[in-house]
């Protein structure tokens, strides 16, 4: 019963830890990244499809992205998606290939960037601690109807908060990461 919790309260607290990797992987830094733009929604025959459906995306160069649709139509629309997007990025249209140039960032826009990271990261923090919560009340209430005995809802608090504290300190440790790739010049 315990253990039943435990591994369902691993699983969501690890997919709160999932989400902020995908997360983190779509913002911008001064090195070009496939990820900046996979999730990028075009308009492909009236239906909004990701840009990775799309084309192929590939980083020849540090500061250099090109993207090869699969549909030479879908041209002018995955260009007007990039326009749209809050990237801040000119494409270059050759006909064939789209390239976007990733332009060095200020220190200000780092500062905005590290800002936006460590608010994704707290919202993953609430996330796993909500896992906790939910899960401890599950562990109280097998405890009050008498599934479990005290000792077990011990130790299943126990590992709950050695759980919590170890994706915690993951979440920590990809926002430090994130936050050094940011302000790397």
């Amino acid at each position: 019963m315990v253990k039943e919790a435990l591994s369902e309260a691993e699983a969501r607290m690890k997919g709160a830890t999932k989400t902020l990797e995908e997360s983190l992987a779509t913002v911008r830094t001064g090195r070009a990244s496939p990820a900046i733009i996979e999730k990028l929604e075009v308009e492909y025959y009236g239906t909004p499809t990701p840009l990775m459906q799309l084309a192929t995306i590939s980083a020849p160069e540090p500061r250099l992205l090109t993207i090869k649709p699969f549909d030479p139509g879908s041209l002018k629309n995955i260009e007007r998606a990039i326009l749209a997007s809050d990237l801040g990025l000119t494409p270059g249209n050759d006909g064939k290939l789209i390239r976007l140039v990733i332009p060095a960032l200020n220190e200000e826009r780092r500062r905005e960037l590290v800002k936006a990271t460590h608010h994704r990261a707290e919202e993953a923090r609430v996330a796993i601690r909500n896992v906790r919560r939910d899960v401890h009340n599950d562990l109280r209430e097998f405890e009050k109807e008498k599934l479990i005995s005290e000792d077990d809802l011990k130790r299943g608090e126990d590992d709950l908060q050695k759980m919590t504290d170890k994706m915690v300190e993951k979440v920590d440790d990809l926002a430090k990461r994130k936050e050094a790739e940011i302000m790397e010049v």
